[in-house]
């Protein structure tokens, strides 16, 4: 029997669960800003501490062994208590808290806004602009994000294991027409109405595949087209250009950026909801965050945000019900 090594050092936990997230070597080191002879040498240092080897590896693939998938939840508790504590004495809840709100003009943003009136003038909140949930999830679990919002449900389950989560606002689904639309003189847009056209909905992007996903369910037996992949547009101005030079018609939030020479009309007959949650990393301990929460609820409650009209549309599974503010309370 081996004699497993008592203290084994967190290093070596956490380039094995780098590998074990990304399953490739040179995308786990470059997470961990390390070269990939490095990693190799802690992975194999900690094969022989434990006496197990963790990962099969060939010229196509890595994959956890059994020995690794035993390994990985003691790991990720160890590194999740390490983080609480290095954070406990390291002043941690003074630095700038990261929250990516995906655009200027979004429910993240509002929350945002709100939550700088509640914090005092050491706690900073700082902006930042993802272009999708499924994008700034992996910046969440790579600790290059602290906080991100958008359709939570729409990520990778074991990615949404990772991240703590609340739903926050129900957006209405909306469409963008162009002025000259047939449709585009309706206050709403039936669902029917759209059999037969093709709308933008992100695909092809990787960052947004919550949306996308999304978007699917929704067009699925409806006769509405989804708009062939396109690389990932980076920006208002750019993704301006190329829906005007397209002339696409956009699936979209009620929040959402005014594009000149279109209307933006909500979604009925039924009405498309898309769920919005708050998420951020389980070890995170801020007052930031704290102001986020507070901020969120008192929307909520003041907006009336999370009132779903009767026979709403969701996405599964948020359809079969799904935790919101109001039930954590």
């Amino acid at each position: 029997m081996v004699r497993v090594n008592r203290d084994i050092e967190p290093r070596l936990l956490r380039a094995f669960t780098a590998v074990a997230d990304e399953l490739h070597f040179t995308r786990a080191a470059a997470r961990l800003y390390v070269a990939q002879q490095a990693l190799s040498r802690d992975i194999r240092r900690l094969e022989r501490e434990l006496g197990a080897e963790l990962f099969v590896r060939t010229t196509r693939q890595v994959a956890l062994t059994a020995a690794g998938e035993r390994l990985l939840p003691y790991a990720r508790r160890v590194l999740q208590a390490q983080d609480e504590l290095a954070a406990a004495f390291s002043g941690a809840e003074h630095r700038p808290l990261l929250v990516d709100v995906g655009a200027p003009v979004s429910t993240g943003s509002q929350v945002l806004t709100e939550a700088r009136h509640r914090v005092g003038p050491e706690t900073e909140l700082v902006a930042r602009f993802h272009s999708g949930l499924a994008g700034a999830a992996a910046e969440l679990l790579a600790g290059r994000l602290d906080v991100s919002f958008g359709r939570a449900h729409g990520l990778d389950p074991a990615v949404l294991a990772r991240l703590e989560h609340r739903l926050i606002r129900y957006e209405r689904i909306a469409v963008v027409l162009r002025e000259d639309h047939p449709l585009a003189g309706l206050e709403e847009i039936p669902l029917a109405a759209l059999a037969g056209e093709t709308l933008y909905a992100a695909a092809g992007n990787p960052t947004t595949t919550e949306w996308t996903d999304l978007a699917a369910q929704l067009f699925a037996g409806r006769g509405i087209a989804m708009a062939e992949p396109f690389p990932e547009i980076e920006g208002d101005e750019e993704f301006i250009r190329v829906v005007t030079k397209r002339r696409w018609s956009v699936l979209a939030s009620e929040v959402f950026i005014h594009l000149p020479g279109t209307v933006l009309r909500p979604l009925t007959d039924p009405v498309p909801l898309s769920p919005v949650s708050l998420l951020w990393r389980r070890d995170l301990h801020h007052p930031g965050l704290d102001a986020l929460h507070t901020a969120a609820r008192a929307l909520a409650t003041t907006s009336d945000w999370l009132a779903r009209p009767p026979g709403a549309w969701l996405p599964r599974p948020e359809a079969g019900g799904i935790r919101d503010l109001r039930m954590a309370e």
